[in-house]
């Protein structure tokens, strides 16, 4: 049986994020939470080999062709599938400091200035109600404009019409052993782990109609590996 995602590998060593993201929370975190999100979608489809070679991408941009017994479980899992995704290569070791160039350029257009819009994100993702993630996207309208967004549960700004550049995760699993429930604390201090090489390689790919067309996100078999 084909299958279409899979569980991938984290781009670093458990402890690479280490003082800010703590070893153990990033073992539950993709061992077994984001682990979870592929096994539970691997069941939701079971029944659906139409289905089961496509990506996550697809199976949230096209809920319509998900079979109504299992939409639900589909786009939770898929959604926590591709999310989960895209922060792991939204994070680095080598990471932190300030964008440049093109990103650069347009969040000083559209926040103001750098750290206004690291205020603008760590709030923002500070008062999500219970579970969610927080986003820069680059909107479709208005000019490919940036915005901070955020989603409950496994939503994707990408069923919205906008393009994630930049994500974090303000889910409990993801900072509860370390912060507690200071989730702000968590929010200031991931700055120094975020990935400006790839957000800016996302948003330069954001303004690539062919690019895009590329993107699969998640797009390697669905099966544990």
């Amino acid at each position: 049986m084909t299958l279409g995602n899979a569980l991938p590998a984290l781009p670093y060593a458990h402890a690479a994020l280490e003082p800010y993201i703590d070893a153990r929370t990033m073992t539950l975190h993709h061992d077994k939470h984001h682990a979870s999100y592929v096994d539970n979608l691997i069941a939701a489809l079971a029944d659906y080999p139409d289905l089961q070679h496509r990506p996550a991408r697809w199976l949230l941009l096209n809920s319509g062709e998900i079979p109504a017994p299992v939409r639900t479980a589909v786009r939770n899992n898929a959604g926590g599938h591709l999310n989960h995704s895209l922060l792991w290569r939204a994070m680095s070791p080598r990471g932190g400091g300030e964008p440049a160039g093109a990103l650069a350029d347009a969040i000083k257009r559209d926040f103001g200035s750098f750290a206004q819009f690291k205020t603008h994100f760590a709030e923002a993702g500070s008062k999500v109600f219970g579970s969610g993630w927080v986003w820069l996207v680059r909107t479709h309208q208005d000019g490919g404009k940036l915005q901070v967004t955020t989603t409950q549960g496994h939503d994707n700004p990408l069923t919205q019409g906008q393009f994630p550049v930049l994500v974090n995760d303000v889910w409990e699993h993801a900072y509860y052993l370390k912060h507690e429930n200071r989730r702000l604390d968590y929010l200031n201090a991931w700055w120094a782990i975020a990935d400006w090489d790839e957000a800016a390689r996302r948003y330069e790919m954001s303004g690539n109609a062919a690019a895009l067309q590329r993107e699969t996100e998640v797009g390697q078999p669905l099966a544990r590996a």
